[in-house]
């Protein structure tokens, strides 16, 4: 049975496939920023951003991915729960236990992305937000949008109390700053040190050590804002639009709200470009302004997306939608061939590549995880990850 069969004897549309694909090159070329960079610095490092074309590669990823592709794959992660609950009620099942097995499955594959792959790893905060999302499993659409701007209000406060507090630190305690400044380049030359000369072992504790001592920072940062999408997602399943590229919601998506989103997150962006690290209030107020058009731009994309998922799909369109299906083994892949890249057990290139070569690479990088899950789904049922996944969710419930 080929992928569109499938889709058609499931009732399910392209559209959620190709959204999933869409966010996993958004996520990569993020991603890749603090995976071969310090994290502290990313591209502000010396060496990172040394001509116009690194600016404009840094400032395109800034403005058209950055909070975008992140926002796009909580969406769908609220979309992947409704279609869970559909699932159970069709079988007439029950979802509970499936679902809370899937969460620990989560968990698991994300303790081992950071010790082996990725110190920003996005699945253990899934698995918690996930554990949150089951409190809204009945919630009409009306309280599934109402919560989701209330949340997303609070990202936006958290991040604007940060940066305001950046700046008055600047202003009135430079000395304390410049401490803070000395800190953060301590953290850096760690960085250097593990990922330039240490082994697998010394650099995934290092790693864990990482994750552990920042997830209360990437929750202010970025949890607030995924939780208000994954009710986005789960709105938009109960509301049906998931399920019609073709509904009036997404034209003025594409031609209002992208347009929106894309103009402040390129002035946010250009902050960011521009900036001279994470002690500068530019650099704050950049993400202030990034965070406040990631809605619009997410919604945007969207409506674009659903735009190319209208009328009878063609090679190219099921072969991205194919590829997005199994998104859990493209997103693994990415990090492990980053990993790879970027440590010294590996190929070495840890702060080595330019902002313009390091986002080229994950371009490719990003192209072949989606391409390889795409042929993989041509002669499999599922990909190899979601394969281990599904048999553990449904361990002993068939």
């Amino acid at each position: 049975m080929t992928y569109l069969e499938e889709s058609q004897a499931a009732g399910r549309e392209i559209f959620p496939d190709l959204a999933r694909a869409w966010a996993l090159f958004g996520i990569a070329l993020v991603n890749v920023g603090v995976l071969s960079w310090p994290m502290m610095s990313s591209y502000h490092a010396a060496g990172a951003t040394v001509s116009s074309i690194d600016e404009a590669a840094w400032f395109g990823v800034n403005a058209l991915f950055l909070m975008k592709s992140y926002s796009l794959f909580s969406f769908m992660f609220g979309v992947g729960f409704a279609y869970q609950m559909q699932s159970a009620e069709r079988r007439g099942v029950g979802f509970a236990g499936r679902y809370w097995r899937r969460i620990v499955g989560l968990l698991a594959f994300g303790a081992l992305n950071i010790a082996c792959f990725f110190i920003g790893d996005i699945l253990v905060i899934y698995a918690v937000l996930g554990s949150i999302l089951f409190l809204f499993r009945n919630a009409s659409q009306k309280t599934l949008i109402v919560w989701g701007c209330i949340i997303y209000a609070i990202q936006i406060l958290l991040v604007s109390a940060i940066a305001l507090m950046m700046y008055l630190g600047v202003t009135f305690a430079p000395e304390e700053m410049v401490a803070v400044t000395e800190e953060f380049a301590v953290a850096d030359a760690k960085a250097l040190e593990i990922f330039g000369s240490a082994g697998f072992a010394e650099t995934a504790a290092y790693r864990v050590s990482e994750y552990l001592s920042g997830f209360p920072f990437m929750i202010m940062f970025q949890g607030f804002g995924a939780f208000a999408f994954f009710l986005f997602g789960l709105a938009a399943v109960r509301s049906g639009i998931i399920a019609r590229a073709s509904a009036p919601i997404w034209k003025p998506a594409r031609r209002f709200a992208l347009p929106v989103g894309l103009l402040l997150s390129s002035g946010g962006g250009w902050l960011l470009v521009d900036s001279h690290g994470m002690t500068d209030p530019r650099m704050l107020l950049g993400l202030v302004l990034v965070t406040i058009g990631s809605p619009f731009s997410t919604f945007g994309y969207l409506g674009v997306i659903a735009k190319w998922a209208e009328g009878t799909p063609g090679p190219v369109t099921v072969f991205f939608a194919r590829g997005g299906t199994s998104s859990l083994t493209a997103y693994l892949m990415q990090g492990l061939i980053f990993s790879l890249l970027f440590t010294a057990y590996g190929f070495g290139y840890f702060a080595s590549l330019t902002a313009a070569q390091t986002i080229g690479v994950a371009f490719l990088t990003a192209l072949f995880s989606v391409a390889f899950v795409s042929l993989w789904r041509v002669k499999f049922q599922r990909g190899p990850m979601e394969a281990i996944l599904r048999n553990w969710t449904y361990l002993g419930a068939r």
